[in-house]
């Protein structure tokens, strides 16, 4: 069973400077997928370009919550989001490590993000830091359960983790995983069940061990699922076959080629 990168950003410096070799690297790799993903609508065209280059990549579309959104976020969301292998919306969320401001235009975003899925049937891509109890609120307020989705790159609590299962979500693990002092995560992954699990790279950030503190890429991701896979005392590919079925079964708009 191949290997998914869930969550990588293929267009970003310094990654699309070279996409067809990244991609070679990831393919020898047997990473056989790869989940390209938005952080603004100024995204589509070098996303697009992707796209229409390999067929192992798939697309999200959504606005970060870092990112300004327009005053027509909504619809653009909905447009965008009904272009082929477009298989989420996001990344969207709450991010208050860095908020300078009142939090509720990133609420409001956050929460147009959340309908435009729900109107497109299309699971969410869910990025949260330091805003946890505010994500979840604003999940369970706009019924965010009906499309599911995931928490990517999780780092917070095992309660946390508890709540967005019970909200109909997964959890994805980055390189932040392998981290020596990351031991808390380690046990949060401990308990999600198998069929709740995803693996990534947020490439071209958090390059997981060894290879710490350099541009991160899709090849890597057998890194974290290596982890997991001692995590949960299996093999490395019975975890690819977890987190590759989780995948497709929950990014329904994507389909694998065929054998």
């Amino acid at each position: 069973m191949p290997f998914v990168d869930s969550h990588c950003h293929l267009h970003l410096p310094p990654l699309a400077a070279d996409t067809a070799s990244l991609i070679q690297r990831a393919r020898d790799q047997d990473v056989q997928y790869m989940l390209c993903v938005s952080v603004s609508l100024e995204d589509t065209p070098a996303i697009d370009d992707i796209l229409d280059a390999h067929d192992n990549v798939f697309a999200s579309v959504g606005v970060h919550p870092n990112e300004r959104a327009p005053d027509t976020l909504y619809d653009e969301i909905v447009r965008l989001g009904r272009r082929e292998r477009v298989v989420a919306v996001g990344e969207t969320g709450l991010d208050y490590y860095r908020l300078a401001g009142p939090p509720a235009p990133q609420q409001e975003a956050f929460r147009q993000q959340i309908a435009a899925a729900r109107t497109l049937s299309k699971p969410l891509i869910i990025h949260t830091r330091e805003a946890a109890e505010d994500t979840l609120r604003i999940l369970k307020e706009e019924g965010a359960c009906e499309v599911g989705g995931v928490l990517h790159c999780f780092t917070e609590t095992e309660a946390v983790a508890r709540a967005a299962l019970d909200l109909n979500f997964l959890i994805s693990f980055s390189g932040i995983v392998t981290f020596k002092n990351a031991q808390a995560l380690r046990d949060v992954a401990a308990i999600v069940p198998r069929d709740r699990l995803l693996i990534e790279t947020d490439a071209p950030y958090l390059a997981p061990v060894p290879h710490r503190g350099q541009p991160n890429e899709p090849a890597y991701v057998p890194l974290v699922a290596q982890c997991l896979a001692d995590i949960h005392r299996v093999p490395p590919a019975r975890m690819a076959e977890w987190t590759t079925g989780n995948f497709f079964a929950l990014f329904g708009a994507a389909h694998p080629a065929s054998p």
